[in-house]
């Protein structure tokens, strides 16, 4: 999480690119991604030259080993002449990024012109396609070279000194998309670390899943899935999975261009070169994929507007509605695979809405799909940035039920403070979220009075397909004895005695 030394750190960055002249929000986070990402290229090789000189094994190299090209890296331009720096990013460094190809850097020639990357295939060519067509049109707008070196001397104080350990692109990120007015209309806000890498440890994704987020903003999601394959699976991959693992198995849509090459670079930095990051309207008519991802990861925005005439007409036929929450729902089950999983968040209202189409998407998911699991979340989660109640609804596309027993738990904590500093503390329901959901078997045993239990599908069909945990937990009420009246009485009159005694005192002394 971004605490408040790192904040004042990026406000102060923020500030002194408002007073250079740049003074719109998005603009403003666009030219921070920029640098961030070419500081982090730099980062990434310094790694793979540390794993060279250990191993002996000669490593792929990012930057081009020419005098020009060596130059280009944030290590060696950071400290130099103000006018010099603003010179090799704006005429070197940005061409170059614009221009990269298979995770490589272009290199230029005597005249100072760039070098075309020559491809190994037409394959290669056609799969970094979707970062170079989404980093074609950026513009480097940073006016001055001294706002460029302040902003360079911020940005790299932060790396250095505050948070070389944390998933920076992302949470820097959501810290400066709080600024924009929009993001709370847009429903434009990230999906905390933590919650991400639950819903993943929860689905468990392996090498050979064809994992989609079709709202995938920065790529959050898609880079908790390729973490946790990493984690579990490094060691075993064969050069197939590896291969797939490089792209196929990652794809996003979203219908912002500055969220599109924000995702590719965050893919990129993370071993994925050429994932599937596409501009689409995912609830649209452009959008025809049917039963070709094994796996969906998504928190969908909430409500967002849309042109009802644009809605695919197979999405109107599962939940015929405006509301993006419940399209987004039908959308996973037309886009997965049969035996498919997802793991989604949806606002509460999905779960006890009363409208036909919000029962029409329940009633999808208990009687022709099989509804796993809706764990319940506080309304804090997602603070300072919103304070709505959301859950995760975790299902299996089967095509023809399947539904038994729904699991439902009732998340208290998250590992935060659940006001607007979400500041760390102990209680956290996470890892027994977790636990239980992958032991089941034991949950048949547990009370509808603690915090996790089994609901017979028949029960939930009873009460109209309502998944709210409420509807089926039992409270116990603890009867709370009290004294006699009369005793009560007794100690109110005592009070009332000292009361008028200290005012006796009190009137004695004036």
């Amino acid at each position: 999480m971004i605490t408040g030394i790192i904040k004042n750190k990026v406000d102060k960055i923020w500030t002194d690119i408002w007073a250079g002249g740049i003074t719109n929000p998005l603009t403003v986070i666009e030219q921070l991604t920029y640098l961030m990402f070419i500081r982090s290229l730099d980062e990434k090789e310094l790694e793979a030259e540390d794993f060279e000189n250990m191993s002996g094994e000669k490593m792929p190299k990012i930057f081009p080993q020419s005098e020009v090209g060596q130059s280009m890296r944030w290590s060696k331009f950071k400290n130099r002449d103000s006018r010099q720096i603003f010179d090799i990013i704006s005429q070197r460094v940005f061409p170059a990024i614009k221009s990269m190809k298979c995770g490589r850097l272009p290199d230029f020639n005597e005249f100072g012109e760039l070098v075309e990357i020559e491809d190994e295939s037409s394959k290669a060519e056609e799969s970094t396609s979707a970062f170079a067509r989404y980093m074609s049109n950026a513009i480097f707008l940073i006016p001055t070279e001294q706002l460029l070196q302040k902003i360079i001397t911020g940005l790299d104080d932060l790396y250095e000194h505050d948070i070389a350990e944390l998933d920076m692109q992302g949470d820097l990120y959501e810290y400066m998309l709080s600024k924009l007015s929009a993001a709370g209309q847009n429903g434009q806000f990230r999906t905390p670390k933590h919650i991400r890498e639950m819903m993943v440890e929860l689905l468990q994704p392996t090498p050979d899943d064809i994992i989609c987020d079709p709202a995938c903003g920065t790529a959050g999601f898609l880079v908790s899935a390729s973490e946790y394959i990493r984690r579990n699976y490094e060691d075993q991959m064969t050069a197939k999975q590896w291969e797939h693992f490089a792209g196929p198995a990652f794809t996003g849509f979203d219908t912002d261009y500055t969220m599109l090459r924000i995702s590719a670079m965050n893919l990129m930095l993370h071993s994925i070169s050429h994932p599937a990051i596409n501009y689409k309207d995912s609830l649209s008519k452009q959008n025809q994929i049917t039963e070709q991802f094994t796996m969906c990861l998504a928190n969908p925005p909430f409500k967002g507007s849309i042109d009802a005439e644009s809605i695919n007409d197979n999405l109107k036929a599962v939940t015929n509605t405006k509301k993006t929450e419940l399209l987004f729902v039908a959308l996973f089950l037309r886009m997965l695979k049969k035996g498919g999983q997802c793991a989604c968040i949806v606002p509460d209202g999905v779960l006890f809405g009363a409208s036909k189409a919000h029962k029409a998407i329940r009633k999808e998911l208990v009687e022709n799909h099989q509804l796993r699991a809706v764990i319940s979340m506080p309304s804090g989660v997602f603070k300072p940035y919103a304070g709505v109640s959301t859950a995760i609804l975790i299902f299996t596309k089967t095509g023809h039920g399947g539904t038994d027993k729904v699991w439902f738990y009732d998340m208290k904590a998250d590992g935060f403070s659940l006001d607007d500093k979400r500041t760390a503390i102990e209680a956290n329901d996470i890892p027994d979220i977790i636990s239980r959901f992958h032991n089941l078997t034991e949950e048949e045993k547990r009370e509808r009075t603690e915090q996790s239990f089994l609901v017979p599908k028949d029960e939930i069909v009873e009460n109209g397909y309502d998944l709210s945990i409420n509807k089926y937990k039992k409270v116990e009420y603890v009867p709370v004895e009290y004294p006699p009246t009369s005793e009560i009485m007794a100690e109110l009159h005592a009070l009332e005695m000292e009361i008028t005694a200290g005012l006796d005192e009190l009137e004695k002394m004036l």
